[in-house]
């Protein structure tokens, strides 16, 4: 018997890795990454999650996951919550007991997911080229369990950024998080307008792209 259309999402892949990003960097987590993204982000390197991917059965998906041992799993795209019976594998993710993230565009809904998720919401800058998707009514449901990643392409991102901080209050809702876009700000000078600022906000690279490169699946 088929499974019933409900209890399916389209993947592109999930593997081990080494978690790059966000609160819990370092930590070795499962990636399960969902295909389709209705954003097209000039400095995006999972474009090859856009289209193709492979139907999986829920179960199929908590059973793979499963194999690989790790504590943290993060569910990603993509936007994975372009797909509605996202929420459905986060819960399910949730009961097995794992420690789960979403990283998510910010242009979708984000109310009534689980609350043990760690939605990690990326507010897209003027230079992502994706601004006008941001969904703004999502910063006042955040919690201290999540968190707000801008991505800096240019000083003019990094003013927009630090406006948005302080407009929002976003320190005092949850971690902030301010990533170099990869050959467009060097990092060391990110951390510095950061430092001069005083900004309440972490600085980030992306650890795997320094390990593994653009390598697929890594």
């Amino acid at each position: 018997m088929d499974t019933p259309a409900a209890e399916r999402l389209r993947l592109t892949e999930i593997f081990l890795s080494v978690q790059g990003e966000a609160r819990a960097v370092g930590w070795p987590t499962v990636f399960v990454r969902l295909t389709g993204c209705p954003l097209r982000c000039q400095y995006c390197d999972t474009a090859y999650a856009f289209h193709g991917g492979e139907w999986w059965d829920i179960e199929a998906i908590l059973d793979e996951v499963a194999k690989h041992g790790a504590r943290h799993v993060c569910v990603t795209g993509g936007e994975p919550l372009a797909q509605k019976r996202c929420g459905v594998l986060l819960e399910r993710l949730c009961e097995a007991g794992y420690e789960v993230s979403l990283e998510t565009s910010g242009a979708i809904d984000i109310a009534g997911l689980d609350p043990r998720v760690s939605r990690i919401v990326d507010l897209k800058t003027p230079g992502s080229k994706e601004m006008h998707r941001n969904r703004l009514e999502n910063i006042p449901l955040l919690t201290a369990h999540d968190q707000v990643k801008f991505v800096i392409c240019d000083r003019a991102d990094y003013d927009w950024a630090r406006g948005m901080v302080a407009e929002h209050g976003l320190a005092d809702r949850c971690d902030v998080l301010f990533s170099p876009s990869f050959g467009q700000v060097a990092p060391r000078e990110l951390a510095e307008w950061i430092l001069a600022d005083r900004l309440p906000v972490r600085f980030q690279m992306q650890l795997h792209k320094a390990l593994w490169g653009d390598e697929q699946g890594r």
